[in-house]
C-alpha cells in the first residue's frame, strides 16, 4: 500500500448554498496555504469534505465564461451560478453526492488525482460497483458538437472512473504553492444531465441537445447503475472507511466547530 498521509481528516458539512459551498472551500484552502490547518491538527495530512447542494447550482470552472449560462432562467429555476476556485468545466450540482480534498504536498498532481479516485473507487465496491480507470484524455471525436468546451461530464481524463465505459465522476483540481485542493461531483441520478437547459448562447437550443446526447452517450450515474439512489449518509460513511485504509489509518471524523480557531 503507498501510503501518503499519517493523519486523514473528514468533515460532513451537509447541504449550502453554492456560494457557502465554495467559500468554505476557499477558506479551508487558504488555512493549508498559511499553515494553520497543520498545525491545529498535524502535519503530512489531508482532509476529505463531503457536502452537498441547497438549493442546486450550477459551478463553473476558474477560466470558464460564467455569462455561456442564462442566469434569469436559473433564477427562475431557483438555482445558484458559481464559481469554483477549482479549473475545469461546469457541472450541475442537483441530486449528487460532492467531496473536496485538501493537502499540502509535494507530490505530482497526477499521483494525488489517482489516489483521490482510488479511494472512491475503493468506496463504491462496498456498493458493488466496479468502477475503472479512464487509461487516458478522452478527446471528442470529429464532428461532436461544441458541448465538450461547456460540460465536464463530456470530457474525461487520465484516472477518473468510468462504469462501462461511461463517466461516474467528475473531478478538478487546483493547486498553489504545494497546497492541492481537489474537486468531485458523484451523481446520484441522471439530474446532471440538464445542464444544457440552462445554456445562454443563441444556440442554446441546439447545444442542449447536443449536450443531453453527449451525456446519455458518455455519463452515468449511482441510480442508474444500481437502480436506486444510494444515501447520502451510506455515501459519506463509505468514503470515509476508504479514505483511511487507503492510507493504513484511520479516518478522523471532524465538526465543524473544530474549525472555527483556524477560521
Amino acid at each position: 500500500m503507498n501510503t501518503l498521509f499519517s493523519r486523514v481528516y473528514a468533515l460532513d458539512s451537509g447541504l449550502h448554498t453554492g456560494e457557502e459551498n465554495m467559500e468554505l472551500d476557499r477558506r479551508l484552502m487558504a488555512s493549508f496555504l498559511d499553515g494553520r490547518f497543520q498545525q491545529r491538527f498535524g502535519h503530512n495530512s489531508c482532509l476529505w469534505r463531503f457536502y452537498g447542494w441547497r438549493p442546486y447550482a450550477i459551478t463553473v470552472g476558474y477560466n470558464q465564461d460564467i455569462s455561456a449560462f442564462d442566469s434569469a432562467k436559473c433564477s427562475s429555476a431557483g438555482i445558484d451560478i458559481v464559481r469554483r476556485p477549482t479549473g475545469g468545466r461546469a457541472v450541475f450540482h442537483a441530486e449528487e453526492f460532492t467531496y473536496s480534498f485538501f493537502t499540502e504536498s509535494a507530490e505530482h498532481n497526477a499521483t494525488l488525482y489517482r489516489m483521490v479516485h482510488e479511494v472512491i473507487q475503493r468506496a463504491l465496491e462496498e456498493l458493488g460497483i466496479h468502477a475503472e480507470f479512464c487509461r487516458s484524455t478522452l478527446s471528442r471525436a470529429q464532428g461532436e458538437g461544441s458541448s465538450g468546451s461547456v460540460s465536464c461530464f463530456t470530457a474525461s481524463a487520465k484516472y477518473e472512473l468510468q462504469v462501462a465505459g461511461r463517466k461516474l465522476v467528475g473531478s478538478a483540481q487546483r493547486r498553489s504553492r504545494n497546497v492541492l485542493l481537489q474537486h468531485g461531483s458523484l451523481p446520484l441520478s441522471p439530474r446532471h444531465k440538464e445542464l444544457g437547459t440552462f445554456i445562454a448562447l443563441s444556440d442554446g437550443e441546439f447545444l442542449n441537445d447536443d449536450i443531453r446526447e453527449e451525456m446519455e452517450r458518455k455519463t452515468t450515474s449511482l441510480g442508474e447503475i444500481l437502480g436506486y439512489m444510494p444515501a447520502y449518509a451510506r455515501l459519506a460513511e463509505l468514503m470515509q472507511r476508504a479514505a483511511g485504509e487507503m492510507q493504513d489509518v484511520e479516518t478522523v471524523m471532524l465538526h465543524p466547530d473544530e474549525l472555527s480557531d483556524i477560521f
